[in-house]
């Protein structure tokens, strides 16, 4: 839901100050450090429009002057930025500043007391320059606050002597007034900082969550999970899983006379339908090759019915196709799914993009049955029709040459009794 009202103004408004000086190649961190002081600075300006209109109609211009050359400072600073991008020297004149004028406003107005304590002001700067220079670059600004204490209570007693003409009344209420404005002061910067900090870290949060989703696209969870914990080279064999390839018959010919996008449309139709399926069918999806689709159960967690679920998943499959193929324009489409069992070595290669994938007898043997079977039927080999249940139907298809194996047994699954 959008913001609106008086927050919304207020948030486009800091958004724009946070832009001032902005370069194209910061960082969000660098935005979010320049937006601080910036965002400060024009505040303390307009919160200096009392003190300079108060100790002018109290007939002390010089004390007025100094917070009005601290708005005169701001304000051109902040089109020197604007128009130069150098933050570094913004900076340190706003911290310099944060300092100087402070000190020199109590000394004009009498001291410690007579100014109401106004030096609480320097005590802005030393948490600017903690939240935009760190720790260990912030600390020579607060021994610098702390000399320049130090230096102001050397003359206090001499300098309250002669104070500014201002009454008591006045005094007290302008105390409260600096404890109260330095106070919010330094809330509302530190505020906006943790504010922003915790927009960035929500935003990372989600990037970090696309990124998650992303990941657990290419690589099975497991595997993804000990590669974020223990990176490296993994490879395991397995010795009982089950692979199946799944071909959709005459594709090439008849993507040939299909445009783009029609050819992209129908494969993503055709894949998230599989995807589904294998979800469903709790099987692992390895990989698709252009119009090819392969699939192993048993990996990367064991389970011991891995056949019986790539088995259900092949029928799924060619129903899943059929349907699709009562679509207009789609009466050609036809499945070929080749079935093996066996040990497989399993692992992650690629350092750029990740892929996990298999090899061995077991995959070569499946993907030949897929490639050397009938369109619309699902291609067993003799030791995964034996080793397949009583509630799934097989028949013998008999001895075929088989491209790489020679002569092998086949049989066909026509479906499932349970």
């Amino acid at each position: 839901m959008a913001v609106r009202g008086p927050r919304a103004w207020a948030v486009r408004g800091l958004e724009r100050l946070a832009e001032i000086g902005a370069r194209p190649e910061d960082s969000h961190d660098e935005r979010l450090r320049r937006g601080t002081l910036v965002f400060l600075s024009v505040l303390i300006t307009v919160l200096s429009t009392i003190w300079v209109t108060t100790y002018f109609a109290y007939g002390d211009p010089v004390s007025a002057a100094i917070p009005g050359a601290y708005q005169v400072i701001t304000v051109v600073g902040l089109v020197v930025l604007a128009r130069t991008k150098r933050f570094g020297v913004f900076r340190s004149t706003q911290l310099a500043a944060f300092l100087v004028l402070p000190a020199l406003l109590q000394i004009s107005l009498g001291g410690f007391v007579a100014s109401s304590g106004m030096i609480l002001w320097a005590a802005v700067m030393p948490l600017a320059a903690l939240a935009l220079l760190g720790v260990r670059r912030s600390l020579p600004w607060l021994g610098a606050l702390l000399a320049v204490l130090v230096l102001l209570a050397l003359p206090d007693a001499r300098l309250a002597r002669s104070p500014a003409a201002l009454s008591t009344g006045f005094v007290v209420t302008f105390l409260v007034l600096n404890i109260a404005s330095v106070t919010v002061c330094a809330y509302v910067m530190l505020a906006y900082f943790v504010e922003q900090r915790d927009r960035a870290h929500r935003e990372l949060q989600a990037e970090r969550e696309r990124s998650e989703r992303l990941l657990l696209n290419v690589l099975p969870e497991p595997i993804a999970q000990r590669l974020k914990t223990r990176p490296g080279v993994i490879a395991e064999r397995h010795e009982a899983v089950s692979v199946l390839f799944a071909d959709i018959v005459g594709f090439t010919a008849h993507s040939a006379a299909m445009a783009a996008e029609q050819v992209v449309e129908l494969l993503d139709q055709v894949f998230t339908a599989f995807d589904r399926l294998a979800d469903a069918a709790g099987v692992e999806k390895i990989k698709t090759i252009g119009d090819a689709y392969m699939v192993v159960g048993g990996l990367p967690v064991p389970r011991p019915d891995h056949l019986a679920a790539v088995a259900r998943t092949a029928l799924a499959m060619r129903a899943e196709i059929a349907r699709i193929a009562a679509q207009p324009g789609c009466d050609w489409l036809a499945v070929r799914i080749g079935i093996d069992t066996g040990p497989v070595v399993a692992g992650v290669i690629g350092r750029r993009k990740f892929i996990y994938d298999l090899w061995g007898d077991t995959v070569n043997t499946a993907s030949r049955m897929e490639s050397h079977g009938p369109p619309g039927q699902i291609q067993l080999t003799h030791r995964a029709a034996i080793a397949l249940g009583p509630e799934f139907t097989v028949r013998r298809r008999g001895t075929i040459e088989v491209k790489g194996k020679g002569p092998m047994e086949t049989y066909l699954l026509d479906g499932a009794t349970g």
